[in-house]
């Protein structure tokens, strides 16, 4: 059994854990009103751009001078997953979440007799992801010493993608992140970026649109920019479920110290009110024997 002074020890030791994740959680709290607001200021650029590629790519579907970022290379034997994790723990199972559906998307490629290569933006999912696929990683992006995430570093991804897209490195490109939809709820998504995939569900209505100039330089133009906005997109949406999953971590640490203190304080008072007992009895039976 541990002595008085061991069981104050630890009943300190886990006061002061519960004051670091409630700082954390005050933290993660006030970043995360911030993160969300930009992710959701995103969502509608994003999805306009969709659909105006949508439009205009409805209109040279089929014709061999359709950029080779819409219409692919006509095969899909290489896939790239272009991973999007965060460059911290402490945030539950965010991180993980992301990492095993590039896991099932990965052994289901595999399985079909595909070769995969992989695209780590961010530390914790390249350390998870290299333990079982590190010869399949092919590239990894810290975005540690960036402070505020701008579209400059969505930009600089979506150019080594297209890179490798131009050097036939890969026949398509998957993009994984967390899209955020509160602060329990963070959805593991995966969209399919090289070639653009777009929602039918929403179309023109049957409009016919004039283009000045042609679709294909349009295309030219907007295709490149697209990748980097739904990259740009996806790293916002990481932000802020990243810091609501940390929020909802530190809470539930915070209240799991408060029981563990709770725990520990009255084991250490029934301890000690046992040896005071003990010595009670001591000193009483030795009274009685003189």
């Amino acid at each position: 059994m541990a002595s008085l002074k061991d069981m104050r020890v630890r009943i300190a030791a886990t006061k002061a854990t519960q004051k670091i994740t409630k700082a954390m959680q005050m933290v993660a709290a006030s970043k995360l009103r911030r993160a969300q607001a930009a992710a959701e200021a995103a969502r509608p650029y994003a999805g306009h751009m969709d659909s105006v590629l949508r439009n205009i790519a409805a209109s040279v579907a089929g014709l061999d001078s359709a950029p080779a970022l819409l219409r692919g290379t006509g095969r899909d034997n290489v896939h790239l997953l272009l991973v999007c994790t965060a460059e911290r723990g402490l945030c539950g199972p965010f991180n993980s979440a992301i990492v095993r559906l590039v896991r099932e998307h990965a052994n289901r490629l595999v399985a079909e007799g595909k070769e995969v290569k992989i695209f780590c933006v961010g530390k914790k999912g390249y350390e998870q992801l290299r333990r079982q696929y590190e010869k399949n990683i092919i590239e990894h992006i810290e975005l540690r010493s960036v402070r505020t995430i701008g579209f400059v570093n969505a930009e600089t991804i979506a150019r080594q993608v297209i890179e490798l897209y131009e050097k036939g490195a890969f026949d398509v490109c998957t993009l994984f992140f967390s899209r955020f939809r509160s602060v329990m709820a963070q959805i593991p998504t995966a969209q399919q970026i090289i070639p653009p995939v777009f929602d039918t569900a929403n179309g023109n209505g049957g409009a016919t649109y004039e283009y000045e100039p042609d679709e294909e330089e349009i295309l030219a133009e907007l295709l490149p920019r697209n990748i980097a906005v739904q990259i740009f997109r996806a790293l916002l949406e990481n932000g802020a479920s990243f810091y609501g999953a940390q929020m909802s971590a530190m809470d539930n640490a915070t209240r799991n110290a408060g029981e563990m203190i709770r725990k520990q304080t009255l084991t250490y008072n029934r301890t000690r009110q046992a040896m005071i007992t003990k010595e009670l009895i001591e000193i009483i039976s030795g009274a009685e024997a003189l």
